[in-house]
Parts: structure tokens; C-alpha cells; sequence
């Protein structure tokens, strides 16, 4: 089923996009974690993308991605008004969630932040206490900062190169707060394998 592209965002210029498409089918039913598989033509390739957002009453989902390949080269020459040729899902297995009286750590690296997000929105959503840990190479590549903001309890930064926030990797944050919270219950994290292996 094609899909019609309402807007596009360039987050970092050259690097990475956000597109909000007009998809009420998914809206209605995405879940945090959920995906989508998308052609952006019809003899294109197939490539999935995890729901960085939902507005449920609009009847949107939020797609963020990194341009790298060539469908995603083909995604950056596409803007407001153009359609998709299909949209399918949403798709896996939603993140697990439910109320808990400690803290969410939701941890996120470079793209995976904007995947993170939906997550740390749908525990926010739940009543739990959300803190989220993000990070980047520098300020200039750091996604989703205000998003997080706005509804989280916390938001711990760090930069490779100490232009915002603690000057390391997002471990760094992540093995402080376990080390001095007894509160936080749960880890959820989306990022680089170096990241989520650490």
C-alpha cells in the first residue's frame, strides 16, 4: 500500500532525515519497537525502519533514518506530497512494557536514539520514571535531545569529543547510574553493536 509523505525534516544535513507519513492503519495499532518495511519505487529494494514516533489522533508515524545505501540515497531525493510505493506493518515484536515503582534507563546511540525514543515515550506513557542516556560523536550529531527532553525525567549526554555533556561514550553514563541508583530496574538500549555490547 502506497503511503503519502506529509513532511521531511533533515536533522543532520547530508546524514540523517525524519519523515512523518500519513499512515492511520499503523498508527492506530504501533506499539514501541514496532517496524515498518518500505519500497520507495516500485521495482525498489525492501528495507525496514523501527517507528521513532506515533500521533495515533493524526493518524502518523515518524520514521528516522540514516542515508547510507541507495534506497536510502532515493529516500533523501523525496519530500512533502511524494508517496512511498509500499508501507507494511507495523512489524516484530513490540517492547515490553509495564508500570514499575524504579527507573527505566533508556539508552540510545546515534540513530538508535530515535528507535529509543518511541521506547522511552511508550514507558513515559505507562507512569514510569524515564531517564534516558544518549550520545553522539559531537553536538552537531546528537538526535532527539529537546524530544526527550520534554517528557523525561532526566537526560544524561555524552559526546566522543566533549562538545555537550560528559566527555566519553554513553557506557560511560550508563555503568555511573547503575553503580549509584539501586532504583533503576530495567535497561533498555538501541544503538551501535559496540554500544549495546558494552
Amino acid at each position: 500500500m502506497s503511503a503519502l509523505i506529509l513532511k521531511k525534516e533533515s536533522l543532520i544535513p547530508g546524514r540523517t532525515s525524519r519523515l512523518i507519513i500519513d499512515a492511520p492503519h499503523i498508527a492506530a495499532v504501533a506499539k514501541p519497537g514496532s517496524f515498518v518495511i518500505l519500497r520507495v519505487a516500485e521495482n525498489g529494494e525492501r528495507i525496514p525502519l523501527t517507528i521513532a514516533d506515533v500521533d495515533k489522533k493524526a493518524g502518523t508515524i515518524t520514521l528516522v533514518y540514516l542515508v547510507m545505501g541507495k534506497t536510502t540515497a532515493e529516500l533523501e531525493n523525496l519530500g512533502a506530497g511524494d508517496s512511498l510505493a509500499d508501507l507494511c506493518g507495523p512489524l516484530g515484536k513490540p517492547t515490553h512494557i509495564e508500570k514499575t515503582d524504579g527507573t527505566i534507563l533508556c539508552v540510545g546511540g546515534g540513530t538508535g536514539i530515535a528507535a529509543m525514543h518511541h521506547i522511552a515515550k511508550g514507558h513515559h506513557a505507562a507512569g514510569n520514571r524515564v531517564v534516558a542516556v544518549i550520545g553522539s560523536r559531537s553536538k552537531d550529531l546528537l538526535l532527539y535531545y529537546d524530544e526527550l527532553s520534554s517528557f523525561c525525567n532526566e537526560v544524561l549526554v555524552s559526546t566522543d569529543d566533549g562538545s555537550f555533556g560528559h566527555k566519553g561514550i554513553v557506557t560511560d553514563l550508563v555503568r555511573q547510574r547503575l553503580e549509584n541508583d539501586p532504583t533503576v530496574k530495567e535497561v533498555v538500549a538501541v544503538g551501535p553493536v559496540p554500544m549495546m555490547e558494552a
